[in-house]
């Protein structure tokens, strides 16, 4: 377990617009705004296409981690997740997951990590920004090589 004091900056509301591509438009808040770490604690949506992580072959090894997609049409949201920046691209790596029905089939529902998403009619989000510490995504090469959080202190200007 690895925690860390958070020295919270600003808080967003954000509205996506009918259309867009949530992780295009997401990108381009944080571009926006200069918001490099942060936190989502909720969002509400309708996505007019949705792939999220899933499978339903048999695996492998049911620990390892899945990296196939899993396409929905016509969706609800419910979501959260975190904002990390990656000097090395220059962008902001968010890790976010989701819980979607889908509404022809009697909000049948789905919960998983989002991987890419087009918004019908509306996203509502609050984003909040970390100042502190630095949030950045790490990958473990002895757990799969997933990407992990981890909090990097500042370095000491004196």
């Amino acid at each position: 377990m690895r925690s860390h004091d958070l020295t919270l900056g600003r808080s967003f509301g954000v509205t996506f617009d009918h259309g867009e591509d949530f992780f295009t438009a997401l990108a381009e808040f944080c571009r926006v705004n200069n918001v490099r770490h942060g936190y989502i604690p909720s969002f509400i949506a309708g996505f007019a296409e949705v792939d999220i992580v899933g499978t339903c072959d048999k695996l492998d090894d049911p620990n390892a981690p899945v990296w196939t997609k899993v396409h929905l049409t016509n969706v609800e949201a419910f979501g959260g997740g975190t904002l990390a920046y990656d000097p090395d691209t220059d962008q902001v790596l968010p890790h976010i997951h989701v819980a979607v029905g889908l509404k022809e089939h009697a909000a049948t529902g789905y919960t998983s990590h989002l991987l890419a998403a087009e918004v019908l009619f509306l996203t509502e989000m609050l984003v909040i920004e970390v100042t502190d510490p630095v949030m950045r995504r790490e990958r473990r090469p002895d757990l799969y090589d997933v990407p992990l959080l981890r909090f990097v202190p500042p370095v000491d200007q004196s």
